[in-house]
């Protein structure tokens, strides 16, 4: 870990928000770049430029089904007085043999079909009567059915410039073009554009596989009845939801008992799977807080340089934290308080980046941004801690939602923003400027 210098309140070093973020992120590195089939590489981030070999579209093709024609041949053709030429068969998307298209003649083209030698534009087919010597029509009749208007002769009710309804070779990129850059984060267009110029397999940052798990006996799996005094695991399914979120394969393991040696044994088996593990509950100062019992000193066994530390941090909710590495290829590990909002908050707050990190993003935070509070009364906060609440962001104004409690799920559930109240702040008045965490 880092050398982070926290200040200390005469008892145990007191972290700030920040100085906790930074150990983690100076940590963290990026995972090691591998190749990947395109599906497999969605949601993952380029290691390297990408060059398109050939440009797109590769070939003049065709954006209307109709005819391809020479211009003069249209010119001034009306309903009126149609231009009558000659159909000389069929051009399809993926055809190698083409047709050529002389003075007079014109050949039925299909959206997407190259356009043939000799022809200079393309004329839709609600221009023309579809070669059945009707009035114009909505659309080119199926060749199974209606064979002979392959052939025979079509009669064109407008004129077309030169050009018009063709999709230029080059047009979208040419050969040679930067098609997408390193750090690019790989969505579904990203994948269409690799798989368009030919890449079967791109080279990135896989995405982090991360282990999520709840300690507490009195944890019971959602489903299931509840016993006296048990109540159902949820930090586990939001921490898992929030990881996927973030980027990361992430999986989650059942709720664990307070056993310090269950829980490392637990652990031990999950590292197998995890770049990044994650568990919730268990790191305050009770007899029971099984965290930090199982991990202070799991350093002295494990490979030099692996072990938790468990701080306190100058913030709320959130003040109990541990970070450090376990075993022996020194996998992160972060263990959260076991407050539903608490959790929530750290997660983001810390765990997010570190998936970022881990994906070999630049930009690893949530957007943050100005807004004008809006509330009934002003808002409080404790001296010396930086305050996270729940709020809801719109058009410039933030709105508190629910209160302070660090076991308010429901309010958590819909709120789209935190609240930041600096450390040296203790009263916020409704109408002032704060800074806002944007999670959505």
């Amino acid at each position: 870990m880092s050398s982070a210098a926290p200040r200390t309140t005469g008892q145990a070093p007191l972290w700030s928000v920040d100085e906790h973020l930074a150990d983690i992120l100076a940590t963290v590195r990026p995972l090691e770049p591998i190749e990947l089939q395109l599906l497999d590489a969605q949601g993952c981030v380029l290691v390297e430029d990408v060059t398109v070999p050939l440009s797109l579209p590769p070939f003049d093709n065709s954006s209307m089904d109709g005819y391809a024609v020479r211009v003069a041949d249209v010119a001034g053709a009306s309903e009126e007085f149609p231009a009558v030429l000659d159909v000389v068969g069929d051009v399809a998307a993926g055809q190698a043999d083409l047709l050529h298209v002389g003075p007079g003649q014109a050949a039925r083209i299909m959206t997407g079909a190259p356009l043939p030698p000799g022809a200079e534009t393309v004329v839709p087919v609600e221009w023309t009567d579809g070669g059945l010597g009707e009035g114009p029509v909505d659309a080119m009749p199926a060749r199974s059915l209606v064979p002979q208007a392959a052939s025979g002769h079509v009669r064109v009710h407008r004129p077309a410039e030169a050009r018009a309804h063709v999709r230029a070779k080059g047009s979208d990129v040419r050969a040679g073009d930067r098609a997408l850059e390193a750090g690019t984060v790989l969505g579904p267009p990203q994948i269409a554009l690799l798989a368009a110029i030919g890449r079967g397999t791109v080279r990135v940052r896989p995405r982090p596989r991360v282990v999520v798990m709840s300690t507490g006996s009195e944890l019971v799996q959602p489903g299931e009845e509840l016993g006296s005094g048990q109540i159902h695991d949820s930090n586990s399914f939001a921490l898992t939801a929030a990881a996927r979120d973030a980027g990361a394969i992430a999986y989650r393991v059942g709720a664990v008992a307070d056993d310090a040696e269950t829980l490392r044994s637990t652990i031990e088996d999950q590292l197998v799977r995890a770049d990044l593990m994650v568990t919730t509950g268990g790191v305050s100062v009770g007899a029971y807080d099984v965290v930090k019992e199982a991990l202070s000193h799991v350093g002295d066994e494990d490979e030099e340089g692996s072990g938790i530390e468990f701080r306190k941090l100058a913030m709320q909710p959130g003040k109990p934290q541990g970070f450090g590495s376990i075993g022996p290829d020194h996998t992160p590990l972060l263990a959260l308080p076991g407050n539903p909002v608490s959790s929530y908050v750290s997660f983001e707050l810390f765990v997010r980046p570190a998936i970022r990190a881990l994906m070999g993003l630049e930009d690893v935070h949530r957007p943050t941004t100005r807004a004008t509070l809006t509330a009934d009364k002003a808002l409080t906060s404790p001296e010396g801690r930086r305050q996270f609440l729940r709020g809801t962001y719109a058009d410039g104004a933030v709105q508190p939602v629910g209160g302070a409690g660090s076991h308010l799920v429901a309010a958590l559930a819909h709120a789209d923003a935190l609240i930041v109240v600096p450390e040296d702040v203790t009263s916020v008045e409704p109408g002032t400027e704060v800074e806002v965490v944007l999670l959505g």
